[in-house]
């Protein structure tokens, strides 16, 4: 069999594309330990229907705490409560599309261990995007999934002070 350049070149134009096509904002970690301070980086791979991302905000779940967010360069931090939840907000920027960045925070982790769920609202030019989709029962392919991090039991005699 015959393999053209051409065909090679649709092939591998195709594998570039699909990561970018199925990029959301996602979480760097995918594990913490229970109980310890974890560094989370949260990764905003494009913009909204190719608009810059102006704006940030993660939504801590119950399990972390004690938030402590990053200064980025060009953009304000708001650290608030909405409903009871804690929020942290960053805007300015703009982030063109074209990019990726990452917007970092500090929390605490539960001492349980389980599955922790971002609830993240991405601000673009004329639109937002809510990635808080939380997997249920079903198998179903979650189109705005929310970033999740796996908090694993932290081993015995770890000391989890540090932060």
């Amino acid at each position: 069999m015959k393999t053209t350049s051409s065909m090679l070149a649709l092939v591998f134009s195709a594998a570039m594309l699909a990561p970018a096509a199925q990029a959301h904002v996602t979480l760097e970690q995918s594990t913490g330990l229970a109980g310890s301070f974890q560094k989370l980086s949260f990764r905003v791979g494009h913009g909204c229907d190719g608009t810059a991302t102006k704006g940030l905000t993660v939504s801590l779940p119950e399990g972390a705490t004690n938030a402590k967010p990053m200064p980025k360069a060009g953009w304000k931090i708001n650290v608030g409560t909405n409903g009871g939840v804690q929020e942290i907000s960053w805007k300015g920027g703009p982030l063109p599309d074209a990019y990726f960045d990452e917007f970092v925070v500090q929390v605490k982790l539960t001492s349980q261990p389980g599955k922790l769920y971002f609830r993240v609202v991405q601000q673009c030019d004329k639109v937002s995007v809510a990635w808080d989709e939380i997997p249920g029962d079903s198998a179903v392919k979650l189109k705005a999934p929310a970033p999740v991090l796996e908090v694993l039991p932290a081993p015995s005699g770890t000391d989890l002070r540090q932060h």
